[in-house]
């Protein structure tokens, strides 16, 4: 590409923001902070303010900056290509301003005409607008605190119980037009909420900025920008910042694996194929009529983590879940034979995603070891949680698919059948330590007709609501993290609709308050009781006293740490027979006591309990030297603990 003279309004050289190592580290991936590079930049050369545009375009045949401010013509703002052969366009230009909306006039070498938004673009019009704004973030934090102690935290363990939000439907203004809350009203109502309910952190379905709601965020054009439907780029990382300021965590989901074919997004960017493949084998993906990122282009590669890291370094977000990474590791995913391609060893492994994964985490956690990352990713892939040094894809923690569907499809059940169905709620202890899982009960259980989670319990209402404290006692003493979709905390009775609000009106009904006053108490639990977080993923922190109990539907088991006053007893009965002198084994002599009961009716239960201390006796059971006997609420979880060690947590 030839270096054009320039009209008054185009670029005048030297104005640039990128070097030749910036060039250099662009075209062989590993520039993984692009987002000080490409886009707009306001800033000064030459003692001249003004705004620096530079957008990767290789096969156009001229680039130029369109907007009201020339009247959207393709002429006057001119971009330069660079010299280099990066295929980088880039110009400065004093008449635009921070606020001026704009795209790229992109005329492509295949005869295309193009106006796109900019893929670097921090600021964007609120859909159905689909131009990006010329932006700059200046915002005051004051959450040094939390980045403080996460820092010394890194690496330690520590509970995770994550609430997860879609923003534009947690709750709304019905009285202005059933509209979803700023983000502002967010810091607000959400941040009290949170804390109230006693989650760790907040996972928010996929804030960037996506052109149809109905995609809950999932079909993101804007990869930079916080969604305007709720206000600006500052005004999110306020929300953030209210959130950290309380002790609570951020997660956000994060989309690498797929983009829309919207006409001002990354599709066909300069009129080819640029971020995606051009054999739809391997670049559409059949399930959400999307496109599939070319892992193997390094352009690309650079693109996509230079956005996790965007996210982590200039909003202090504490973790990104990774959306659908099976659909990235086969090549064959959700296609028929002769729909795919196999790699160069006929097998359906994605070897470039494998890698562009393995390289994503070691550079999140090599510049952010602090942070974590989650993958979503729901087949037998070995390792996804393991180091990438030992073969493994490098997340942090993976969503445990297995024991999220084989527990609801054992809550299902009537009761009189779950005898014949033990192995449903016990098998998940067989792989539970083979990942560093985290058990999510998310929004993909509450939609597409499957209902709500407490419409899925069976019986009356008095058995539906104690199924469900039930679940949650079960899965909050189960090894591993927790996550819960919004409106799970309260027993919403109806499946999830993005265009309404949660159903906040049931907390004023006892059985659906209580369930809410559960969860904070399990919150409450699993924050102070260190042996349901000092080994989630490691079979040091769990020992069965009785999995075999199929005539009664009973399981018993342990959770510990590294004191044995630690030790908690976690008995469950899974049917709504109560039963009296019921005989546990435990492994300590002394006397024991009933800190946690699902039953209590400060829970909506029917105050069935142990009241008073559990002495044991010298009588061998469950393949321990002590036992001692108890009274098993129906449909209940009891947590048990040594007596001296009760003080810490007791509630009656």
């Amino acid at each position: 590409m030839g270096k054009k003279k320039s009209s008054a309004n185009e670029a005048e050289q030297p104005t640039t923001l990128l070097t030749d190592f910036d060039i250099h580290l662009f075209r062989s991936g590993r520039h993984f902070k692009l987002y000080e590079k490409l886009g707009a930049h306001i800033t000064e050369f030459n003692g001249k303010k003004g705004t620096y545009f530079a957008v990767w375009a290789p096969n156009a045949r001229a680039v130029s900056v369109i907007g009201n401010f020339n009247g959207w013509n393709h002429e006057s703002h001119k971009l330069n290509p660079r010299w280099d052969e990066s295929g980088i366009w880039e110009g400065f230009f004093t008449d635009i301003q921070r606020g001026e909306i704009y795209k790229y006039g992109i005329h492509s070498n295949t005869g295309a005409i193009l106006e796109k938004a900019d893929p670097f673009a921090t600021f964007a019009e609120t859909p159905p607008k689909t131009a990006s704004i010329v932006w700059t973030t200046d915002y005051p934090w004051k959450d040094g605190v939390w980045m403080n102690e996460r820092k010394k935290q890194a690496g330690k363990a520590k509970p995770y119980s994550v609430y997860e939000v879609h923003f534009g439907s947690w709750r709304r203004k019905v009285e202005d037009g059933n509209r979803s809350l700023s983000y502002g009203e967010m810091a607000q109502e959400l941040v009290q909420y949170v804390k109230e309910a006693g989650f760790t952190h907040v996972e928010f379905l996929p804030v960037m900025e996506h052109p149809f709601f109905g995609s809950w965020g999932y079909q993101l054009t804007g990869y930079y920008a916080p969604s305007s439907r709720y206000g600006s780029p500052e005004e999110f990382m306020y929300l953030v910042d209210c959130l950290h300021r309380e002790d609570i965590g951020v997660i956000l989901d994060w989309v690498p694996s797929h983009f829309p074919g919207d006409a001002h997004g990354l599709f066909q960017f300069d009129g080819t194929h640029l971020y995606e493949h051009a054999d739809p084998r391997k670049g559409f993906h059949p399930d959400w009529s999307s496109y599939i990122f070319n892992y193997g282009r390094n352009e690309v590669r650079s693109f996509l983590i230079s956005n996790a890291l965007y996210w982590l370094d200039r909003f202090h977000i504490d973790g990104l879940r990774v959306d659908a990474v099976a659909s990235m590791l086969y090549l064959d995913y959700s296609r028929k034979a002769g729909e795919w391609i196999p790699n160069q060893y006929g097998g359906n492994e994605n070897l470039e995603a494998i890698q562009f994964l393995k390289e994503f985490n070691e550079t999140v956690y090599g510049t952010f070891p602090d942070v974590i990352t989650i993958a979503e990713e729901s087949t037998a892939w070995p390792g996804v949680s393991k180091p990438t040094y030992l073969g493994g894809l490098g997340f942090g923690q993976k969503w445990m698919m297995g024991w999220m569907h084989d527990t609801l499809s054992y809550f299902k059940k009537d009761p009189i059948y779950r005898r014949y169905h033990q192995n449903e709620i016990t098998f998940s202890i067989v792989y539970a330590f083979t990942e560093n899982f985290m058990l999510p009960l998310s929004h993909d259980e509450v939609v597409h007709g499957k209902g709500s989670i407490l419409g899925r319990m069976p019986g009356d209402e008095w058995r539906k609501f104690a199924n469900l404290r039930l679940l949650y006692g079960y899965m909050f003493t189960h090894p591993g993290t927790k996550l819960l979709f919004m409106g799970g905390e309260f027993g919403q009775s109806a499946e999830w609709n993005h265009d309404r609000s949660l159903d906040w009106h049931l907390l004023d009904h006892a059985p659906h308050r209580g369930v809410f006053e559960w969860i904070k108490t399990l919150n409450a639990l699993y924050k102070s009781e260190p042996s349901l977080y000092t080994y989630p993923f490691d079979g040091r922190g769990f020992e069965w006293i009785d999995y075999a109990d199929r005539e009664n539907s009973v399981i018993i088991y342990q959770r510990k740490a590294e004191a044995k006053e630690e030790t908690l007893v976690i008995v469950c009965n899974f049917t709504p027979e109560p039963r009296h002198h019921y005989r546990v084994g435990v492994p300590y002599r002394g006397t024991w006591k009933e800190i946690l009961n699902s039953d209590n009716q400060a829970f909506g239960g029917s105050g069935v309990h142990n009241p008073g201390v559990l002495h044991t006796s010298p009588v061998k059971y469950h393949s321990n030297d002590y036992s001692f006997t108890m009274t098993l609420a129906p449909l209940s979880v009891s947590v048990l603990k040594l007596h001296e060690e009760v003080a810490e947590f007791e509630i009656q």
